[in-house]
């Protein structure tokens, strides 16, 4: 295990993000008195989920093993019912535990768990992906989607620890690793402009999960994440701005059927809100330029296909920071100055995205 970086969330429940390569090669105690725990995987992560099972074994603890389907299926109300049933029937009380092992899908289902399970126990996020790293398995929210959008139900339920092993990452396929760094240059745009500057100076090197410059964004992204959660667990304020980008990407991922990567689809709703904030005077024309190529640097997505704005503006009404039927959106006003536009227009709106529609 080489040199670990912890980065404190602070708030009313206090937690470390541990980084590290080999972090896991053993994992840290973190659920000190549990007499079981639940490690909740995708089949993708059958391996390392046995591995973390067979550790806590060693220490007296009963491991439970709970196969969930991969991706965005998993986040499904059946499957966290199942999940249930499974730690009914071992007879999990409220000092035992449930462990995350995978992306942010994985880690949003077993906090949502957690969260439910006799109104709440400990859990530990054990992110396997850029995505889970920098965004998911940070700062608590937990949930799963409905036919009526994605994370509408949930939870906010502090986890205690997540474990980041950029080791995982070696084995995680590009797209997928391009598609977390949606989320990283999301935090540059919002807070932390060296972001940019990193990816910009080298983007072959952002996509190297075995080198400095990938850690070293990593760990500005959860710092960032970190920073704004500790103030404002529920989202009742500040907590909004983590969501840039975020209303036309959960539209989008929705009328994909959750079949587009998330990532994939905050990379357009980003140049989307820049395009918006920029016709609405609100943000200056370099700036919004920047989402575009910093984000096609990448090879990340920026347009969608220009005969769904109906479905997607139906969508963005059902949003979390929508106000009755008023949208709100999260923009910027200048590089690192996040704001919200109150009720654009419609015709607005469509304008900003018949820029964007590819």
């Amino acid at each position: 295990m080489d040199e670990v970086t912890r980065i404190p969330v602070g708030g009313e429940r206090p937690y470390d993000v541990l980084v590290g390569r080999d972090l896991l090669d053993p994992p840290p105690r973190l659920l000190p008195g549990a007499e079981r725990v639940a490690f909740l995987y995708a089949p993708p992560l059958k391996a390392l989920a046995e591995r973390l099972a067979e550790r806590v074994r060693a220490d007296g603890v009963a491991p439970l093993l709970v196969e969930v389907p991969d991706a965005e299926a998993g986040k499904h109300v059946d499957v966290a019912a199942a999940c249930w049933d499974r730690l009914g029937a071992a007879g999990f009380t409220r000092t035992d535990a449930v462990v995350g092992v995978g992306g942010g899908a994985v880690t949003d289902l077993a906090g949502f768990v957690a969260a439910s399970w006799l109104r709440g126990v400990r859990w530990v996020p054990v992110a396997t992906s850029l995505l889970g790293m920098v965004d998911a398995a940070v700062g608590g929210k937990t949930g799963i989607n409905t036919a009526a959008g994605k994370n509408l139900v949930g939870a906010f339920h502090p986890p205690v620890g997540v474990l980041a092993d950029l080791a995982t990452l070696d084995s995680l396929p590009p797209a997928d690793l391009a598609a977390g760094m949606a989320e990283v240059v999301k935090c540059g745009f919002i807070a932390d402009p060296v972001i940019l500057d990193l990816v910009e100076r080298n983007p072959a090197a952002a996509l190297d999960p075995t080198g400095p410059v990938t850690r070293e964004l990593v760990e500005r992204a959860v710092r960032v994440k970190a920073d704004v959660v500790a103030g404002d667990l529920r989202e009742s304020g500040v907590r909004e701005v983590l969501n840039y980008g975020h209303t036309l990407a959960h539209a989008i991922e929705k009328v994909e059927g959750y079949r587009w990567r998330h990532g994939h689809a905050v990379a357009v709703g980003l140049v989307y809100a820049a395009t918006l904030a920029r016709l609405a005077g609100r943000l200056d024309e370099e700036t919004a330029r920047r989402h575009r190529d910093v984000l096609a640097a990448l090879d990340l997505p920026t347009g969608y296909r220009a005969d769904a704005w109906p479905e997607l503006l139906a969508a963005m009404r059902v949003d979390k920071k929508a106000r009755g039927s008023r949208l709100r959106f999260v923009v910027l006003d200048g590089l690192a100055r996040p704001a919200i536009l109150e009720a654009p227009s419609d015709e607005l709106l469509a304008e900003a995205y018949r820029e964007i529609s590819s």
